[in-house]
């Protein structure tokens, strides 16, 4: 299956199939009943005839229709599309995700991606159906229902967290898109609650995934690069601290077989989209698995790691700042040295929690911070500090902007820029600030070594070659060339333990 279906034929019989894979990639809307759905929505499916589809929620509801409330159309994976396109409707949509257009307007998504408002407005409108604001009200909504449904917060208090300017424009918007008043929601979750009352400022709620989900494989990387005090990992949950636009928080996050159970502790409500988003990115959520794995499962060398691994993914960041230092950190070093200096910056240079959530005690500095103290902190190479120092520098006063909405290409120009930044390092931060899934570090040399370890030829240039037959995926090719190269070392070790 690809990462888009075009023929509505073919979305009609995914949807009478009720294929759960689809979720996301496209809605369907029922002109008999004015109601959207997922396509795997468990109601009885209408005839064709009565049936049209809409590539997001938010050009459903411009179109009038009202979200079903039995399947709940937009508590599904987001579309693996906007991971893939790196034209303006993806990153568009990557920023809307991130609650750009509440706390900057349509202004400020705009200046994001470079377009003016109306060339902005006329793209989205043309591709997916519906324009910035609708589509941030899409957003909204959801991030109302995540708040009506999952706290104890006043309708009032719900309504501007979720970003509505008044608690009129939050009502309507819950009436137009569920069809039912904020009181009928909170009550039907009631209902199906098998928990007690939430306290104040936490929430709990579930992160849908499409499998298969290699969620070992995702906890074992940020596993082998948690910072203490800022993340940890304990009986397979993973928790961190998070810095978001209205305050601090943290994040515990639990895979199960279907969803990641997450639990977030939030000082500001407002944030709470933008949590939602940065952590489903963070463990690459919205990733359509069986499209990644028909590709590479092709390549008669990566066959066996893909039947042994399905559903790999590619970790993501939650602060494009924070994963742009820790990955300079790890230019030409071991993973377990860059821990060991990131952990160390941290402790000199980290915030800490006005109120520690057990182990999680600390926020990654900022770049304001590095800028300012790092030549006191770091350790290495002279010429390794001052990159650090240059680019944080350059994120603190706002000349270096790095952002989900950027394209691939302009963030790697941009970060070579600076004295000491290679393709390695732009690479590294593209393929997870903006999840771009099409980057090979061939320049890696424990990727090379997994590369060697399967038999193939392990060269830049052989590499660059055997991976073009890999694309559009290069990224999860990468990851399973590296945790191959951990399998071998890991047996290497064992071998020399018993001689």
């Amino acid at each position: 299956m690809g990462f888009v279906l075009i023929d509505e034929d073919l979305k009609y019989r995914a949807a009478v199939s009720r294929d759960a894979r689809f979720d996301g990639q496209f809605i369907l809307a029922v002109r008999t009943t004015g109601i959207y759905c997922r396509p795997s929505c468990p109601a009885i499916k209408p005839k064709r005839r009565n049936v049209e589809f809409y590539p997001t929620a938010a050009a459903a509801q411009h179109a009038g229709y009202r979200a079903c409330r039995r399947c709940l159309p937009d508590a599904v994976p987001g579309s693996p599309e906007w991971n893939v396109r790196a034209d303006l409707a993806g990153r568009a949509m990557r920023l809307i995700s991130d609650g750009v257009v509440e706390r900057e307007g349509v202004g400020g998504l705009a200046r994001r991606v470079g377009y003016s408002e109306r060339q902005l407005s006329r793209v989205l409108t043309a591709e997916l159906g519906a324009g910035p604001l609708a589509l941030a009200r899409a957003h909204r909504a959801h991030s109302a229902r995540l708040l009506i449904e999952t706290t104890a917060l006043s309708f009032a208090d719900a309504a501007f967290a979720a970003g509505f300017a008044s608690v009129r424009q939050f009502n309507d918007t819950i009436r137009a898109v569920f069809a039912a008043s904020p009181t009928d929601l909170r009550m039907a979750a009631k209902r199906r609650a098998l928990s007690g009352p939430p306290a104040p400022g936490r929430v709990v709620l579930r992160l849908p995934f499409r499998s298969p989900f290699d969620a070992a494989g995702v906890l074992g990387f940020l596993g082998t690069r948690m910072i203490p005090g800022v993340e940890s990992i304990v009986d397979g949950e993973y928790a961190r601290t998070l810095r978001l636009p209205h305050g601090a928080a943290t994040a515990r996050l639990r895979p199960g077989d279907e969803y990641v159970e997450c639990a977030l502790r939030l000082t500001d409500m407002r944030d709470l989209g933008s949590a939602v988003t940065r952590l489903r990115r963070l463990l690459d959520l919205d990733a359509d698995p069986v499209a990644v794995d028909e590709v590479l499962g092709a390549d008669p060398v990566l066959a066996p790691s893909v039947a042994a691994v399905p559903g790999i993914r590619v970790p993501g960041s939650v602060d494009a700042g924070e994963l742009i230092v820790r990955a300079l950190l790890g230019q030409q070093v071991s993973v377990a040295a860059a821990r060991t200096a990131a952990a160390t910056l941290s402790t000199s240079l980290g915030e800490p929690l006005s109120t520690p959530d057990g182990d999680l005690t600390t926020l990654f500095p900022t770049p304001a911070a590095i800028a300012e103290r790092g030549f006191d902190v770091l350790t290495g190479p002279r010429r390794r500090i001052t990159t650090i120092v240059s680019v944080c520098s350059a994120l603190a006063d706002g000349s270096l902007e790095v952002h989900v909405g950027m394209e691939p290409g302009e963030l790697r120009a941009r970060l070579e820029e600076f004295p000491g930044v290679g393709p390695w390092t732009s690479g590294y931060v593209a393929m997870r600030v903006l999840g771009a899934p099409d980057v090979l570090l061939t320049q890696d040399l424990a990727l090379r070594n997994g590369a060697g370890a399967l038999g193939l030829e392990s060269t830049v240039d052989s590499l660059e070659s055997r991976g073009a037959a890999w694309q559009p995926w290069r990224s999860y090719a990468g990851m399973h060339l590296w945790r191959f190269a951990g399998v071998r070392r890991a047996d290497n070790e064992e071998n020399r333990s018993t001689t």
